[in-house]
C-alpha cells in the first residue's frame, strides 16, 4: 500500500525555502516506500509583504528561527506585484519536459532568495530554469506562458485553499485507505517523519490483514 506526500508550495516563499532540507531528507529516507510530489499554491496579496523593509523583517525572523548563518536577499522583491506568476509558471512548465523533480524550482528559488535576481522577469526565470533543467530556454518560456500551465497553477492553488489552510509549505500525506494528515507551515523533519512512520505501520497492518483474510465479504 502506497503513501503519497504532496508539498504545496510557492517557489519564492522564504518559508518554503527553509523547508527544503526537510523535503530532501524525507525523500531520501522514504524513497522506496512513499511517492513524493509538489504542487504550486500561489500566494495572493494577503500573504505577501507590503514593502521590502517588511520583507527583510520577515527574513530576519525566519532566519533566526532556522538558525541560519546567512540572511536571505530582498533585492528580488517588487512590492507592486500582487502575485509571482513567472517563477512558479517556469517551475511548473518543467513538468511538460519530463522534469518532475525539484531542480528547476530550487534553482529559481535560490536565484531570488540568495542571489537577489529579479525573478518577476519571465526571461530571468526562463534562463535560470532552462540551465537547471537543461532545456531550451525559448521552449521552456513558451510553455510557462501557456494557458495550460497557468490553469494548472490556478487549479493546484484552488486545491490548497479548499483545504482551508493558509501557510506554505503544506505537506499533505495520504494513504490508499483514506487516511490524511496535513501539516500547514510545519517545516521541521521530526513531526512529518513520525506521522509517515505511523501511517506506514498502519499500511503494513492492512496489507497483513488482507493477506490472511482477503477482501471484505460482499454486501
Amino acid at each position: 500500500m502506497r503513501i503519497t506526500v504532496t508539498d504545496y508550495l510557492e517557489v519564492v516563499s522564504s518559508w518554503c525555502f527553509w523547508s527544503e532540507p526537510t523535503w530532501a531528507e524525507l525523500k531520501r529516507r522514504y524513497q522506496d516506500r512513499v511517492d513524493f510530489h509538489w504542487k504550486i499554491a500561489l500566494m495572493d496579496p494577503s500573504g505577501l509583504p507590503v514593502s521590502r523593509k517588511q520583507e527583510a523583517w520577515f527574513y530576519r525572523r525566519s532566519g533566526m528561527l532556522m538558525r541560519s548563518p546567512y540572511m536571505l536577499s530582498t533585492e528580488w522583491y517588487d512590492p507592486s506585484l500582487k502575485e509571482w506568476l513567472p517563477p512558479n509558471a517556469v517551475a511548473e512548465a518543467g513538468k511538460d519536459f519530463g522534469i518532475h523533480d525539484d531542480r528547476i524550482r530550487l534553482a529559481i528559488s535560490y536565484a531570488a532568495l540568495r542571489e537577489g535576481q529579479k525573478v518577476s522577469d519571465w526571461n530571468v526565470c526562463a534562463e535560470v530554469g532552462a540551465k537547471a533543467g537543461k532545456i531550451d530556454k525559448k521552449k521552456l518560456l513558451d510553455a510557462a506562458q501557456s494557458s495550460k500551465v497557468e490553469k494548472r497553477l490556478r487549479d493546484s492553488s484552488a486545491e490548497f485553499h479548499a483545504m482551508q489552510i493558509t501557510q506554505r509549505p503544506a505537506f499533505v500525506i495520504d494513504t490508499e485507505i483514506g487516511d490524511r494528515a496535513i501539516f500547514s507551515g510545519i517545516v521541521r523533519l521530526e513531526p512529518l517523519a513520525a506521522t509517515i512512520d505511523s501511517m506506514l505501520e498502519d499500511a503494513i497492518g492492512y496489507a497483513t490483514h488482507k493477506a490472511h483474510f482477503g477482501d471484505p465479504p460482499p454486501k
